[in-house]
């Protein structure tokens, strides 16, 4: 892995049209941080400020709004790259087109951005227009979301992976909305980054530091059914159709809400996040919440997103539904959640579901196999050999789900259906 914090210059920036150009190891929260002001926001942007450029072109990272504007790549006017061969590119969506595709979202092991231009988004506000709303079960959120989604920048929704029967997959959704010129009163205060940084305490009292240690307390399964029992609750009486600005800081990067939140987890964590087509998504998601009720391993966190097509080469988008689902790692029980996550990745498969790499922990070579495609993979592979011969860039996702893939393959790809069946995923292999 490369560490490109250094390379974090910006290389060029017109406010007048929102075209900046940077290095790749500035992270989304420099990003905005130096473009708010001038009333421009990233296009899309991840749970947290943390990532570089670089890192997210490499996973073509998506956002609450994919169903209107598609991964980051999308924005991407340009980038150039160095090649393990020693070559330097410039791509776009119209100069080296193929590689274009397949460096955004390529893993990194392609090659390395060095630059990138990327075209943001016109704003006229620090804020958003949000609403907030109860949703008695999975079926009510898809049909909300379907409603919606033609008229809303932002819709996502929380799901309480504890609930069960008439209940499964109940939750809240949130829609947000820019705001239109004029609309704020006040937007020299409001597109002000000072004002839109996250407050370091709690009610402004307890600091949100030690925040994590409290969290501890409740993270097992008693605990967490009743905090998803309490804030479902909570979104049918008290915040149910409550309307409300909201900083597009605080509204975005809930992950940087409690700092170093994940060591709340004593044996760490997993998120499994799944992309089914729109159609089987009710019966799929509303199968994989049953069974890791029935195993015991119910999810203490579930975000459901609605995504649409692209055209990038590893892309991980459906037209269709997203659910990442959160586990903790049990002491005892980790080839439990390891065989619970193959069956999920059974049921994604017959449903015509994809898989995000930047969340993986628990994939193997069959599933990206089947999802992936015969076409997809052998030009992955020709792109590989072409960019990097001598297997320089390599990362341990790489290695242990293509290079498998690769070794049985050593001539020519088969077709989806021939290409050998990697055996699932052994329970003596942890997540």
């Amino acid at each position: 892995m490369l560490d490109l914090h250094s390379m974090n210059s910006g290389l060029g920036w017109n406010p007048h049209t929102g075209v900046i150009r940077v290095e790749p190891g500035v992270t989304i929260e420099q990003l905005w941080r130096y473009t708010l002001e001038d009333g421009w926001w990233p296009p899309v942007v991840p749970g947290t400020m943390a990532p570089t450029l670089g890192g997210c072109l490499a996973m073509n990272i998506h956002g609450k709004n994919n169903y209107r504007v598609g991964p980051i790549g999308e924005h991407v006017l340009e980038f150039t790259a160095l090649l393990p061969t020693g070559q330097e590119i410039t791509c776009s969506p119209t100069e080296n087109v193929e590689l274009f595709y397949a460096l955004i979202g390529g893993l990194g092991v392609l090659g390395v951005f060095t630059s990138i231009t990327l075209q943001m988004k016109r704003i006229y506000s620090g804020e958003l227009a949000v609403q907030a709303w109860a949703a008695p079960n999975l079926g009510a959120m898809l049909a909300d979301i379907e409603s919606l989604k033609a008229d809303t920048d932002y819709l996502v929704g929380w799901v309480d992976g504890t609930a069960g029967g008439r209940g499964l997959g109940r939750g809240q959704l949130h829609r947000a909305d820019y705001l239109a010129p004029g609309a704020d009163p006040h937007p020299a205060y409001t597109l002000r980054p000072g004002n839109q940084d996250l407050p370091d305490t709690l009610f402004g009292v307890f600091p949100k530091a030690s925040l994590w240690r409290l969290m501890r307390l409740l993270l097992h399964r008693p605990g967490m059914t009743l905090v998803n029992t309490a804030k479902y609750l909570a979104a049918r009486t008290l915040s149910h159709h409550h309307h409300y600005p909201q900083p597009l800081v605080a509204f975005n990067f809930l992950l940087d809400y409690i700092p170093r939140w994940q060591h709340a987890y004593s044996n760490g964590l997993i998120q499994y996040q799944s992309f089914i087509p729109r159609e089987a998504a009710p019966d799929t998601f509303g199968a994989m919440l049953t069974l890791s009720q029935r195993r015991g391993l119910p999810t203490y966190l579930g975000v459901l997103k609605r995504h649409r097509p692209d055209n990038f080469l590893l892309t991980h988008a459906v037209d269709g539904y997203s659910l990442a689902l959160d586990f903790p790692v049990p002491g005892g029980r980790r080839p439990e959640l390891q065989t619970l996550a193959n069956d999920f990745n059974r049921m994604v498969l017959e449903a015509g579901g994809r898989f995000y790499f930047a969340k993986d922990s628990t994939l193997n070579p069959h599933a990206v196999a089947r999802f992936l495609g015969e076409e997809t993979l052998a030009r992955f592979r020709a792109l590989k050999e072409r960019c990097d011969p001598q297997g320089v860039l390599q990362t341990e996702l790489y290695r242990r789900l293509f290079v498998p893939i690769f070794e049985a393959a050593p001539t020519s790809a088969s077709t989806p259906d021939s290409l050998p069946l990697f055996a699932q995923t052994s329970s003596t292999h942890t997540p």
